[in-house]
């Protein structure tokens, strides 16, 4: 593959969340905190220079939450970043806390929330923050029920200036519904990616809506993705299993914002040039066999 310069615009092009434009690439910084996401990173001065990476290369949509470390992730984006340029965007979660084992406890009550929200821009160093997505289900994935109180909540937050958008994460199809039932929303952020299929109704319903669905784990998490037809493909065009995957979720719909995330600069220029990647039909009629299997 081919280095990626800095001139070159990155791949996707761009969307629109509510009134906000970002890049249909965006980092995710999750992976800037210590191991299982818990603790400072082992090189903070490499963490530093990743956010700053991102931005150089035009990045303008920047994936984090308080939860990560806890309270990590977003002083290493303050630090790096502040004062934050103009067109950069970024998106944070509620709804969860870490406790002492590495878990990851709900926190959906509403003073849990306003709580959150308050730590969020404190430790971002901001007084509005550009979206806020509420954290439903558990670390097992979602779970079906109400979301109005929670919800609400956030609402009445966005009504007081200190939200400028919504969304949600980790939702049912259902959740996503009755949250539009509440007030409008500009994401939903879900597991998704060639493996895990489960959203493709969800997503093409979304886009028809104008509304940016963003998948967590687009490499597979923390078990890399594993295919043969996979590899193939990628064999077949000289390039990785991950940045197949990585160009295969730009070309799944207009609508899907991709969030990568690494702590490492080569890896994020990596991450870059392979989601360029042009795949064919027979590719992608190939690929779409894999989570369909």
């Amino acid at each position: 593959m081919t280095a990626l310069s800095p001139s070159l615009s990155l791949p996707g092009g761009t969307w629109a969340l509510g009134d906000l434009t970002v890049t249909r690439f965006g980092y995710g910084a999750m992976q800037l905190a210590g191991p299982w996401v818990m603790g400072p990173p082992a090189d903070r001065d490499g963490a530093i220079a990743v956010l700053r990476e991102a931005v150089d290369l035009g990045i303008t949509h920047i994936d984090t939450s308080d939860a990560y470390g806890p309270r990590i992730t977003n002083r290493l984006i303050r630090e790096a970043l502040h004062p934050y340029p103009e067109s950069l965007r970024i998106v944070t979660k509620v709804g969860a806390r870490r406790d002492e084992q590495g878990g990851w406890p709900t926190a959906r009550q509403p003073d849990q929330l306003r709580r959150q929200v308050e730590e969020n821009l404190e430790s971002l160093g901001l007084e509005v923050l550009d979206l806020v997505n509420l954290r439903l289900g558990d670390a097992e994935g979602p779970k079906a029920g109400s979301i109005a109180e929670a919800f609400e909540t956030l609402v009445d937050l966005q009504r007081q200036g200190v939200i400028r958008h919504l969304g949600v994460s980790n939702a049912t199809a259902e959740q996503v519904a009755e949250a539009q039932g509440i007030a409008p929303i500009v994401c939903v952020q879900n597991m998704y990616n060639l493996a895990h299929r489960h959203d493709d109704e969800l997503i093409d319903r979304l886009a028809a809506e104008r509304i940016a669905y963003v998948p967590f784990f687009p490499l597979g998490g923390f078990s890399p993705l594993q295919s043969a037809t996979l590899s193939a493909v990628a064999a077949r065009l000289d390039a990785t299993p991950m940045s197949v995957a990585l160009a295969w979720l730009l070309h799944r719909s207009p609508n899907i914002l991709l969030i990568p995330g690494t702590s490492s600069v080569a890896h994020l220029r990596e991450n870059i040039t392979g989601a360029r990647l042009s795949l064919s039909d027979e590719d992608l009629a190939e690929l779409d066999k894999i989570g369909r299997e």
